[in-house]
């Protein structure tokens, strides 16, 4: 599970852009949106893209987001609970 934590942070700071971000700083239980990394809505679509994109995984109904995406250790468990990670 730390293996996949640790690919995702590079993952998201790649897709967010988010160069002044460093991987280490970003534990996997704080908050993705808030006052964790700070995300906004339009990096939740991000997140979407970042799932199907490198994992093959639709995220159907929105309201699953905000349970998926509330940290990175809930995404891996999202991911493997999909059987992708």
């Amino acid at each position: 599970m730390d293996a996949l934590i640790e690919k995702l942070k590079k993952q998201i700071i790649e897709q967010l852009n988010l160069a002044e971000v460093n991987p280490d700083e970003v534990s996997a239980d704080s908050p993705l949106f808030g006052e964790g990394l700070g995300l906004d809505s339009i990096d939740a679509l991000e997140l979407i893209v970042l799932l199907e994109k490198h994992y093959g995984i639709k995220i159907e109904d929105p309201k699953d987001g905000k349970v998926i995406f509330q940290s990175l250790r809930t995404m891996a468990e999202y991911i493997k609970a999909q059987g992708k990670g």
